[in-house]
């Protein structure tokens, strides 16, 4: 092997690192290979079974650093965070893994745990991973706007979340590309896949309605009320989130039309039927709706862009990362807000 300095000497000292720490956690057998001399992330696998695990990163070298961990899917654990010379830091998250990893009717990705290590100048001293079968979860149902997206630039808020959540709770995924309320009940890799994970006093959270444009307003009523009944049944705690808004001006500068607002082809206003089933059935609510239509006005119809990717795609409903990240920034929130999680 030559001997590299630089950058993907640093590179390479820490996919050392990392295989000493993976390989003593218990039960686990890992490997984990450097990045290229552009630095390029460190990939880590954890050869484990579905379920959830807490992982302990302890970040820092000594060399500055400024490290940043995603697992599986691009799932966010640790936005870059800066370490001092000879600074120690530790963090730790609890995952969820599954099969399929990422959207339900996507590819299967690769068994066991994945984490890949980011960040300007990556320090990562030791990763310990330890099974958690107790850990309480935040299970998603919903569309592509909250999914884990399998490419750049695209970036769901269900994506984001697990950043925000401490040990102890994992966010399992279920959300989908393409699916409105008859259809995840209806494909047995969607609301049936993530009811089975529920149990008692796990969260639920249920965004739909992008996908409902010709949705009448007592079938996508019905089909909410479904999937509330059912998860109370397992014991779960089920919380409606109405959906982002897409990012769609008025001349005035604001959002007040049914294309931003969601109100589908038939005229029926999604977000305020949501609003009314969550009073009616005593339901948490969520209004990322209002929430997300206060940030987008507040930018105007300039800077809101970043928030999406008009300027990559021309795309005023999918969110970028940064976008994603704030909107599950909202979602924490009401989650803390409400007493929810902790």
């Amino acid at each position: 092997m030559r001997r590299r300095s630089g950058p993907a000497a640093g590179l390479l000292a820490l996919a050392t690192a990392t295989i000493t720490a993976l390989a003593a956690a218990p039960g686990a057998h890992a490997h984990a290979h450097a990045a290229t001399p552009e630095c390029t992330p460190v990939m880590c696998h954890v050869d484990v079974p579905p379920g959830t695990y807490n992982v302990t990163l302890t970040l820092g070298g000594a060399q500055a650093g400024s490290t940043s961990v995603t697992a599986e899917t691009r799932r966010s654990l640790l936005t870059e965070t800066p370490t001092a010379p000879g600074q120690r830091m530790r963090r730790t998250f609890t995952v969820d893994v599954r099969e399929p990893e990422g959207e339900p009717t996507g590819p299967a990705g690769s068994p066991g745990l994945d984490l890949v290590v980011g960040g300007t100048s990556p320090e990562l001293a030791a990763v310990r991973v330890t099974p958690a079968p107790g850990a309480r979860k935040v299970v998603l149902v919903g569309d592509s706007t909250v999914c884990d997206q399998p490419g750049a630039p695209y970036a769901g808020w269900g994506q984001q979340l697990p950043q925000y959540l401490e040990r102890g709770i994992a966010v399992a995924n279920y959300a989908d590309s393409g699916e409105g309320s008859q259809s995840v009940l209806d494909n047995p890799a969607l609301f049936p896949a993530a009811l089975a994970r529920v149990r008692r006093g796990d969260l639920v959270l249920v965004q739909l309605a992008h996908n409902d444009k010709q949705t009448p307003a007592a079938t996508y009523r019905a089909n909410l009320a479904t999937m509330v009944d059912q998860v109370r049944a397992k014991g779960g705690r089920p919380v409606l989130v109405t959906p982002i808004v897409r990012r769609w001006f008025n001349p005035d500068g604001t959002l007040d039309n049914g294309t931003a607002l969601l109100v589908n082809g038939l005229g029926v206003d999604l977000p305020a039927e949501i609003r009314a089933l969550a009073a009616d059935a005593d339901v948490p609510l969520i209004d990322l709706t209002a929430l997300t239509k206060r940030r987008v006005e507040e930018l105007g119809p300039q800077s809101s862009k970043a928030l999406y990717l008009y300027d990559e795609k021309r795309d005023n409903t999918h969110t970028s990362v940064r976008g994603a990240t704030e909107y599950a920034a909202f979602v924490n929130g009401e989650l803390r807000a409400q007493g929810l999680i902790r």
